[in-house]
């Protein structure tokens, strides 16, 4: 008579829906078919704190016009390249969600026959060693998050400065040309009157050569201002995530201040523990320690435990039993990895110290130039004053007449070139100033 097995089938299908039970479900996403690009009306800043000290969500009005603050908010939450580095911190803590699950039991069955009996084995196998680490890949995975998200507030930084930066920019290039624009206009005038003159034979060739000459100049500068101004305000509009050619009304905010040496001097000492890059570096050095001692733990011998069950074919007779299997570590001993783990954590100490020295140096050199273009913007304005004294003395003679307009247009070009150099002086101290914070990591 045929001997039935039902229990075979029920553990069958028990170990079938155990499997089963956690497995994830695939759903295919396709890629945009184009831009995700917004406009001015879609432009929100999230009413939450921002993960950069010192930056909160102000008031966002565009009738009124966007600060400096307004832009660095709205790039830090719409810069697409932020928005992908963010979905990188995912992978990190899904790493870490991963280093923390237990390895997987592995089970092997099989079935016998004879003329009487139908037998079987069931053993169930853990990996020890890999139970050991655990701990220590748990620990590697949270340094690597922590490095992740630290890279990722390092990258909020640099955006947010600059958008800082292009705010300024396009504020001194919109300065400029106020300031270029009349004088252009009387240069134009100037020279149409003197060529006109000239075929009169009133004036000479030289003094209307000498004029185009300086029209020239002022042409091409102005020229370079377009394509500066179209330069800035595309990446503005890329910065931001907005449609290019959108144009945002900018307003004047709080203004940067210069450091003292004291505050310097404290805030260069603190940098390493307050900086985000240099936190990352130092959480990625922790990973590293951490995945040196696992490599050094899996030079012992790999080790499985685990238990068996079976029923002989031939006489029926159950049987129990424990089962190890040992890998003996006579000639790999998992030194390639050891080697390979102590070279990465060797380079991570030698990156981590010089990016430390290199903040340091980059630090001093924005502070020293912070003050050079102090002294040179106080120089700058006392000639502009001096200029400006002559320029009234000059308008009163042009207007009695003692003064042609040529002699007058000169001692305009000359006021308005010591007015562009002070907005670009002064832009530029800002922009140092600006540069010198996100160095040194202060808030914003």
């Amino acid at each position: 008579m045929r001997r039935r097995c039902p229990r075979y089938g029920l553990w069958a299908m028990m170990v079938v829906s155990a499997m089963l039970s956690g497995c994830a479900l695939y759903r295919a996403k396709p890629l945009p078919p184009g831009p995700d690009l917004a406009g001015v009306a879609a432009l929100r800043v999230p009413a939450r704190s921002f993960g950069l000290p010192g930056l909160k969500p102000a008031p966002l009005d565009p009738a009124k016009g966007f600060t400096a603050v307004n832009l660095m908010e709205l790039a830090v939450a719409g810069d697409p390249k932020l928005k992908a580095a963010r979905a990188s911190a995912g992978v990190a803590r899904a790493q870490l969600f991963a280093a923390g699950l237990l390895p997987d039991p592995r089970i092997a069955a099989g079935i016998s026959r004879s003329a009487l009996h139908t037998g079987y084995s069931v053993g169930l196998m853990e990996d020890v060693r890999t139970l050991l680490t655990m701990h220590d890949a748990e620990a590697a995975a949270a340094a690597h998050s922590r490095q992740v998200n630290l890279e990722i507030l390092w990258q909020e930084w640099q955006v947010a400065e600059r958008a800082r930066e292009l705010f300024l920019q396009a504020r001194e290039a919109q300065r400029l040309r106020t300031v270029l624009a009349p004088e252009l206009r009387v240069l134009a005038e100037l020279l149409g009157s003197d060529e006109h003159e000239l075929s009169r034979g009133e004036v000479g060739a030289g003094r209307v050569a000498a004029e185009l000459a300086e029209w020239n100049a002022a042409e091409k500068q102005w020229r370079v201002l377009a394509l500066e101004d179209n330069r800035v305000w595309h990446e503005i509009d890329g910065l931001l995530g907005l449609r290019p050619g959108t144009r945002l009304r900018l307003r004047p905010g709080a203004e940067s201040h210069s450091l003292s040496r004291r505050r310097f001097e404290a805030a260069l000492a603190a940098l390493p523990r307050r900086r985000p890059d240099l936190r990352a570096l130092r959480a990625g050095y922790e990973s590293a320690q951490e995945r040196l001692r696992i490599q050094i733990l899996r030079q012992f011998p790999m080790l499985s435990a685990g238990v068996q069950r079976a029923e002989a074919a031939d006489d029926a007779v159950h049987t129990y039993g424990f089962d190890v299997t040992l890998t003996l570590p006579l000639f790999n001993r998992n030194r390639g990895a050891i080697k390979l783990a102590r070279a990465s954590r060797a380079y991570l100490y030698r990156l981590y110290q010089s990016n430390v020295d290199g903040a340091v140096n980059q630090a001093d050199q924005l502070f020293d130039a912070g003050r050079i273009m102090r002294r040179q913007l106080r120089a700058a304005q006392r000639h502009l004053a001096q200029l400006m004294r002559t320029r009234a003395a000059a308008h009163a003679s042009f207007e009695r007449g003692e003064l042609d307009l040529a002699d007058y247009a000169t001692v305009l070009a000359n006021v308005d070139s010591a007015r562009m150099q002070v907005i670009m002086l002064r832009d530029s101290l800002a922009r140092a100033r600006s540069a010198l914070t996100m160095v040194l990591a202060l808030p914003l």
